[in-house]
């Protein structure tokens, strides 16, 4: 069995950690499965490799062909400043409708934490990933546009906005929500887990975010009967799966000094930001964080850290995030024990405490070592 898998280096630090992390997979398939599966890389263009070759930094061949694909994955990729894209990332995730943003989080051994117990830090987070505040609805203060929304706002609709502000709109549907919690409660049904928290700030925002936790709870209500109940109704030593929701800012908390109580997370656009971020920094940093970005039919892993220009071609990154989005595919596609080989692999090295210097800064009597370095120990590792 052979799987095609495009790819996208990335800018900054991209091509140094494709480098480190591609062998790496590529040798987990081969340990795990010898010639009977593999994979084929065929590299896509975008970001500052598509400018200089194409003059554009998202050519329409490489949408094309990411709209019939089953699976990618791609490096950090910057935003190119005052033109242009507002961001290649939002574009790309709204283009091919990727709505769902899926973060596992959790701890590898030997890392130092800020936290008491990062290991009871075991959660998957599920963002929506085309609604809310990164639609791109909005307008700077001054300009012809928004002096019009303002003026609407004041005048038909008798919203008390200063007319010296910037204005931007929040979409959230029923749609966009629903499917995201859907996939949340498949993904918990079928990995056994315990509850799906949804999380908003619907005391605040009543029609946006107070809407996805209605939504959320409809979807379960209507589509889920027998197989999940709300926190409310659930039982003592409850089976099904519960159904339960936070605001915002208090989930925040709840993270750090109940993270036990959480498994599968679903939440806004915003709000997944923020949360998956300060959840990684529990266990390791954005260096150790997979992603991936899924419509219906294409599942999109990208290493969730920036492109890091300060370091790049320093031989200095942490190929270790990208190395676990393969880890992810692998897992996605059903090749479970090659994606365990990388698991493994990870916590052997970190326990050793021979690490890149993002991580070494974090712990005590580590040895840093280079990007390539770091690749070339989880491959002797799996």
């Amino acid at each position: 069995m052979r799987k095609t898998v495009y790819f996208i280096e990335g800018d900054g630090i991209g091509p140094e950690v494709w480098k480190a992390a591609q062998p790496v997979i590529d040798k987990a398939v081969e340990l795990t499965y010898g010639s009977e599966r593999s994979l084929e890389w065929k590299e896509l263009l975008a970001g500052e490799k598509a400018y200089a070759r194409t003059g554009t930094y998202l050519p329409q061949e490489t949408l094309d062909t990411l709209a019939s694909a089953e699976l990618a994955i791609k490096g950090p990729l910057g935003t190119p400043v005052g033109k242009g894209f507002r961001s290649l990332n939002v574009t790309m995730r709204q283009t091919l409708d990727l709505y769902a943003c899926i973060r596992p989080i959790k701890y590898f051994e030997g890392i130092e934490s800020p936290v008491k117990h990062p290991e009871r830090v075991n959660m998957v987070v599920f963002r929506e990933n085309t609604e809310d505040v990164y639609a791109g609805i909005e307008y700077k203060a001054g300009t012809e546009e928004a002096k019009r929304l303002i003026a609407f706002l004041r005048d038909e609709l008798g919203a008390n906005v200063d007319e010296a502000s910037s204005v931007g709109i929040k979409p959230m549907s029923e749609k966009g929500s629903k499917r995201l919690v859907r996939r949340s409660m498949d993904f918990a049904l079928a990995q056994g887990c315990p509850s799906v928290t949804l999380v908003h700030k619907g005391n605040i925002m009543k029609f946006t975010e107070g809407g996805f936790r209605e939504w959320g709870y409809e979807l379960a209500r209507d589509e889920y009967a027998g197989r999940a109940v709300t926190e409310a109704d659930a039982a003592a030593g409850e089976k099904r799966l519960i159904v339960k929701d936070r605001i915002a800012d208090a989930m925040f908390q709840e993270v750090l000094i109940r993270p036990e109580q959480y498994s599968v997370i679903a939440t806004s656009n915003l709000n997944g930001d923020y949360i998956s971020d300060a959840l990684a920094a529990q266990v390791g940093g954005l260096g150790l964080a997979p992603g991936v970005n899924m419509s219906d039919s294409l599942a999109f892993f990208e290493a969730t850290h920036g492109t890091a220009p300060t370091i790049a071609g320093k031989d200095m990154a942490n190929p270790g995030s990208l190395t676990l989005c393969g880890a992810m595919l692998l897992e996605h596609i059903g090749w479970n024990e090659a994606g365990k080989r990388i698991h493994d692999a990870m916590n052997s090295v970190i326990g050793k405490r021979t690490v890149t210097v993002d991580l070494a800064n974090q712990m005590q009597n580590a040895t840093t070592v280079g990007c390539t370095e770091f690749g070339d120990l989880l491959g002797n590792s799996l």
